[in-house]
């Protein structure tokens, strides 16, 4: 982990962090306020940046690659909740305001770097700018929502369904992720996921 203003790649970053969904409505001196406590993490394929189950709880922002939000139980099988990329978070701000555990960990689907923040900070931060911690907060609960509407989709729709679904709401994703965790987030077999993936980008590009 390094800070920003030590990393040879600083500019980028400041650039990247910038671009966030959430971030760019910040200006410079709220950037500025907000770096020191920034530590930039590059992660491995399958690193854990957070453990389930855990107290310490962090922010990410994502710069590159892709993070996977996955519950597992005791017997070691996993469910993915959802996938982020650049541009995008991944936080455990829902259980940190309720006082409980991290119920999900978040880990790197692909090489991956993130800049990261302990949560406590991240609030302390946002408590003093009102519209961006309204903001987040939505943000928050809107990902909520489309893991809720995710999990009933596995139920309603069949294998083609689920499939281009996915291909509708993500297609910048459906190439990027590898075909193992996007079968298990669709809960499908890699064979039936290709099928399937295959024929609904042949209807959509005809």
């Amino acid at each position: 982990m390094t800070g920003i203003s030590n990393h040879p790649e600083k500019n980028v970053i400041r650039l990247q962090l910038k671009q966030n969904a959430l971030l760019r409505t910040l200006d410079e001196d709220d950037l500025a306020e907000l770096e020191p406590f920034l530590l930039i993490v590059d992660g491995n394929k399958g690193e854990v940046l957070t453990h389930q189950g855990v107290r310490e709880m962090e922010q990410y922002f994502v710069l590159d690659g892709i993070l996977k939000r996955v519950v597992a139980n005791q017997e070691g099988k996993e469910m993915i909740l959802r996938f982020a990329d650049e541009r995008g978070m991944e936080t455990s701000y829902a259980a940190w305001r309720l006082e409980k555990p991290t119920p999900y960990g978040i880990v790197c689907v692909t090489k991956a770097r993130v800049a990261r923040i302990p949560l406590h900070q991240w609030v302390a931060f946002l408590d003093k700018r009102t519209q961006v911690k309204q903001s987040f907060e939505l943000d928050v609960m809107r990902v909520m929502s489309e893991i809720m509407a995710h999990t009933i989709t596995l139920h309603l729709l069949d294998a083609p369904g689920r499939v281009q679904r996915f291909l509708r709401k993500h297609p910048e994703l459906i190439d990027r992720i590898p075909q193992k965790e996007l079968a298990s987030y669709l809960n499908l077999s890699a064979e039936t996921l290709s099928r399937w993936r295959n024929k609904a980008k042949a209807v959509i590009m005809s």
